[in-house]
């Protein structure tokens, strides 16, 4: 009987070994290369994935085919020609296995990526319920990427392509999906979103960690987390945590009977496998679609990283250029969100530090073919996610179809272009004023404020003095020498071009924010 036994476990064996050795031998695709995806129209095709080492691969779709040959760790990579918009089509992976992907497009293909305000869902917004009923698009595809922090590059991700469908659209990001939209109605070819965003995330966590410990200016930055890992005692963390639970039930209980809202309850933080630590969601959620062919990225992002917004000027364009890099395929389109006005209005000019992330958003514009959509109109004072999602999607997509698109239509409000001291004036010329620059709601000019060399601000008298120009005042600054605009969490200001979009805020001076030094 043991006997028995003994062989029917060796048998057991040998046949694990046996498919063992077999699945081994399979071809596997990463899940971004699968059914229903759509695929960039006019760029080279990347496929790429495992099998055993040696192994050729052959991927094709009709007449477009290529090959491949595994290396020694069993990896394998080509690229199909270029196609035109259209579809559907079969890919057809052949190795010792074969695989068919099935209702495959070719069109627009778009990454949307950031914090919560991208990952906001279609139903949380204005109208949901009406834009639910046109959201059947069997030619827009969507593919989420669930959320995953790690040290480790990921090569995959547990995911699938999806028809933008009534079901599917609700709970997916509200930017992405009007602006995937909006290619479509306006290009009239298939649109694929690949969307990735982790709400209140930092943009250090999702660049790659080899590209934030070549910038010297990071490297406090990188040392504060590797101490805080360091130093990590789960034990004592458990302890230092019951203790805060406790000191909140009491509060808790304390403000109901008085009436009044409880604070928020304390939670665990563990740096280790925090969300917040550099590098953790690029290695999880970037790295797994890369080399995906694209046309660009759309990205909305920017609160978690507010407090230290001079270093947001660093941050923000090396993890532009650490994405163009790893993608591979040149300084693709990459467009973002402003900040939008929140927060109460403040009484005076002051220093503060969305502004100042905000700048640092601008600045980053000096990095090639890259765009901003300035939303200061489209905030909410008492809500950081403000539900009027299409219009910021507008504003988005009328970048892309300017610049990637060929349409002759107005991508930009109004951005300060120069400054002229004329006595105790200034005089500020402005570009993208398109048929010249108004005041909203023809009321006075307001959100300018000018200061003397004792850097002491006061609001301006602000005019209208040419198609591009406002001219800027005040008794209190006989000599001004620097102005800002909209330089506020949520500025009252009022500037517009001709095309309807808001000025983007701005500052002449360069004074030391108050973000500085800040890591």
């Amino acid at each position: 009987m043991n006997a028995l036994r003994t062989r029917i476990a060796g048998l057991g064996c040998l046949v694990f070994a046996l498919s063992a050795a077999t699945a081994t031998a399979e071809v596997r695709l990463p899940s971004v290369l699968g059914d229903r995806m759509v695929l960039q129209r006019g760029a080279a095709l990347p496929f790429w994935g495992w099998a055993s080492p040696g192994e050729e691969v052959t991927v094709s779709i009709g007449r477009n085919a290529a090959s491949a040959v595994a290396d020694s760790e069993g990896r394998w990579r080509l690229a199909l020609a270029p196609m035109a918009a259209g579809g559907s089509h079969t890919v057809v992976v052949q190795g010792e296995n074969t695989i068919e992907l099935v209702d495959v497009l070719v069109g627009e293909v778009w990454v949307a990526s950031g914090q919560s305000n991208m990952k906001w869902p279609l139903r949380r917004t204005d109208d949901a319920d009406m834009e639910a009923l046109r959201a059947n698009l069997p030619p827009m595809r969507l593919f989420t990427v669930p959320q995953v922090t790690t040290q480790e590059r990921q090569d995959d991700t547990e995911a699938r392509w999806e028809v933008c469908t009534t079901a599917t659209a609700l709970d997916f990001s509200a930017v992405a999906y009007y602006f995937g939209r909006r290619l479509h109605e306006t290009l009239d070819v298939p649109v694929g979103i690949l969307f990735t965003a982790w709400g209140g995330t930092p943009a250090e966590a999702w660049t790659r960690r080899e590209a934030l410990e070549a910038e010297p200016e990071l490297a406090p930055l990188l040392s504060r987390w590797d101490e805080a890992v360091a130093s990590y005692d789960p034990d004592q963390a458990e302890r230092e945590h019951a203790r805060a639970l406790a000191e909140w039930e009491r509060e808790e209980e304390q403000a109901k009977a008085k009436g009044r809202n409880p604070p928020r309850r304390p939670r665990r933080v563990n740096p280790v496998t925090s969300q917040h630590r550099p590098a953790g969601l690029y290695n999880g959620m970037i790295a797994p679609l890369v080399p995906y062919a694209i046309r660009g990225a759309i990205w909305y992002q920017g609160e978690a990283n507010a407090s230290r917004a001079h270093q947001y000027r660093t941050v923000f364009p090396t993890m532009i250029r650490n994405w163009r890099r790893d993608w591979g395929q040149g300084n693709f389109p990459f467009y973002w969100v402003q900040l939008a006005n929140f927060m109460p209005v403040k009484e005076q000019p002051a220093d503060d530090e969305w502004a100042e992330l905000r700048e640092a958003q601008s600045l980053t514009l000096a990095e090639p073919n890259t765009g901003e959509a300035v939303i200061i109109d489209l905030g909410m004072a008492s809500n950081i996610h403000p539900t009027n999602k299409r219009d910021v999607a507008n504003r988005l997509a009328r970048r892309a179809l300017a610049h990637d698109y060929g349409y002759a239509i107005p991508y930009s409000g109004p951005r300060f272009a120069s400054l002229e001291k004329r006595g105790s004036q200034i005089e500020l010329r402005f570009e993208h004023v398109e048929d010249g620059l108004v005041a909203y709601d023809a009321q006075p000019l307001r959100g300018f404020a000018i200061a003397g060399k004792d850097r002491k601000w006061v609001w301006a008298e602000a005019e209208i003095i040419a198609p591009d120009r406002v001219s800027l005042r005040s008794p209190e600054v006989p000599e001004p020498v620097a102005v800002r605009y909209g330089w506020a969490s949520n500025p009252i200001c009022n500037l517009y071009g001709g095309s309807g979009q808001p000025a983007s805020p701005f500052r002449t001076d360069d004074w030391p924010g108050i973000t500085v030094g800040k890591h």
